[in-house]
């Protein structure tokens, strides 16, 4: 079983690979914004918490999303976990590998998809999703074969998020710089960071984060 954590800027391509790695090796992708509208309406304690606290507009705390992740843990099966979007600030690791170690289980590689900003604005620009599967599509480098149905499973939804432009990313861009970025240089200190070319195509990513997980 191997627990890895995929950093990298908005639209690096981390859902991307992560759908990659949950469909060729069984493992379980731990989305914290899937887990919260999971637990909303799961009907549990942590559930009735979640729906209390984003119902009053209030940010989720570390804790609840540190809980969430620990009843996952708890029924760990498969190849292992991919931590998508936790954690993103220097605290939320700590809490991290301090659960982790509870449960007696392995950060085993924390991989940063590596990629260029300029790059990245086209990229979002003109990017959108298949609302029933998550399949991603581009206008220009991954259109549907047909208009407006997705390729993956014929779902006739395809949307835009609304933050999908240049503006919007730039904005998402220093977030991520001033509060995520740090990640890298601790789990370099770690000796857990490996790093990956995101710009490379799709294929040839996956490819790359094969090699590293088959090293572990």
């Amino acid at each position: 079983m191997t627990n890895i954590i995929l950093l990298g800027p908005p639209g690096a391509g981390k859902g991307t690979q992560a759908k990659r790695l949950v469909d060729d090796r069984q493992m379980v992708q731990l989305s914290t914004g899937d887990m919260l509208r999971e637990a909303k309406t799961s009907g549990t304690e942590m559930g009735k918490r979640v729906a209390d606290v984003m119902a009053r507009g209030e940010l989720v705390t570390d804790d609840i999303v540190i809980g969430l992740i620990e009843e996952k843990l708890n029924g760990a099966s498969g190849g292992g976990f991919i931590f998508d979007g936790f954690p993103r600030t220097l605290k939320q690791a700590d809490a991290l590998g301090e659960l982790l170690a509870r449960k007696g289980k392995t950060l085993d590689a924390v991989i940063e998809i590596q990629v260029d900003d300029a790059a990245l604005v086209a990229r979002i620009s003109g990017r959108f999703t298949c609302r029933t599967c998550g399949e991603v599509y581009h206008d220009e480098t991954k259109p549907t074969k047909a208009s407006g149905v997705c390729d993956h499973c014929g779902g006739t939804e395809l949307n835009r998020r609304a933050d999908d432009n240049a503006d919007a990313l730039r904005t998402r861009l220093v977030e991520y710089y001033k509060k995520t970025s740090p990640l890298i240089g601790y789990y370099y200190a770690k000796g857990q960071l490996h790093g990956v070319d995101g710009m490379a195509e799709p294929d040839q990513v996956a490819t790359a984060v094969a090699k590293l997980l088959d090293k572990r």
